[in-house]
């Protein structure tokens, strides 16, 4: 949970004079009507949805209740599955209000403030980087492309035949943990070329770690969890790319799945050590 999306000041409390807080989802230089975001359903329990202005940046702003969004109670809040998907999708919902009239810097889930006042003095202190970081995701989205396989043997499969002595047994084993070692590493090359090749038609692009098999919901390991951030004007190029690149990993037993496009939260980020993360297509 982050209360602000850069500073370091302290964590907000409920404040007995103060009872809600200001929540802030993105900031973005192209507000959307002003009559049509209240529509949008915030965080449960809060006022509906508004733009606040800061100079020549726009908030997408909501007023909370302080008693269930300081910094101890949402923390116990959100440690709750139910709880985290639902502040989640309400935050989801703020962002992409914000991006329908162009683009959008998304801030960290439960960006909270005392007051309309301190919201603005924070993002106007970081108007240069803001706006910056704008024009660098005007027009442009983000898709993700992730690579999954191989199938993994069954270890009867190659242990159980043949002869029955030990010694042949052990070397059956070894054979087949060889085996799947190397088609491992001929996947992972494959899936590591696949990047290499759409970094291509990306001005940005960058790993996220591989999700386990029960986040994934697959049998098969996930090889690459990577976003590119592509101009709108590529955007079928770049889909024509992951298709073709699709049909070849078929022959290595992988698989390449696309998805997008999407708010480019990869992207989104301007403080210089966030940015070190991320590798500049090309480069």
């Amino acid at each position: 949970m982050s209360t602000r999306p850069a500073d370091r000041t302290p964590a907000i409390e409920p404040d007995r004079l103060n009872p809600t807080l200001t929540c802030v989802f993105a900031v973005t230089d192209t507000p959307p009507p002003h009559e049509a975001v209240p529509l949008t359903p915030g965080h449960e329990g809060g006022g509906p949805l508004r733009v606040l202005a800061a100079g020549p940046l726009h908030l997408i702003v909501q007023d909370v209740p302080a008693a269930a969004f300081g910094e101890a109670v949402l923390a116990e809040r959100l440690n709750r599955p139910e709880e985290l998907e639902r502040c989640a999708r309400a935050h989801h919902r703020g962002v992409e209000t914000a991006a329908s009239a162009g683009p959008v810097v998304p801030l960290p889930m439960a960006t909270l403030y005392l007051d309309d006042h301190n919201a603005v003095r924070a993002v106007t202190a970081r108007a240069a980087s803001l706006r910056s970081l704008l024009d660098r995701l005007r027009h442009r989205t983000e898709w993700a492309v992730k690579v999954h396989g191989p199938a993994r043997a069954h270890a009867s499969g190659a242990a159980g035949d043949g002869p029955a002595d030990g010694r042949s047994y052990l070397r059956r084993v070894s054979e087949r943990r060889r085996t799947e070692r190397e088609e491992r590493e001929r996947a992972l090359a494959r899936a590591h070329a696949v990047d290499r090749e759409l970094r291509r038609y990306a001005v940005a692009a960058t790993r996220h770690r591989p999700q386990s098999e029960q986040l994934t919901g697959r049998s098969v390991p996930q090889l690459l969890n990577a976003a590119y951030l592509v101009d709108d004007g590529r955007r079928a190029e770049f889909v024509r790319a992951v298709g073709e690149l699709a049909g070849d990993a078929r022959r290595w037993a992988v698989e390449v799945t696309l998805s997008g496009p999407w708010i480019p939260y990869s992207f989104a980020r301007s403080d210089a050590a966030e940015a070190d993360a991320h590798q500049e297509a090309g480069a």
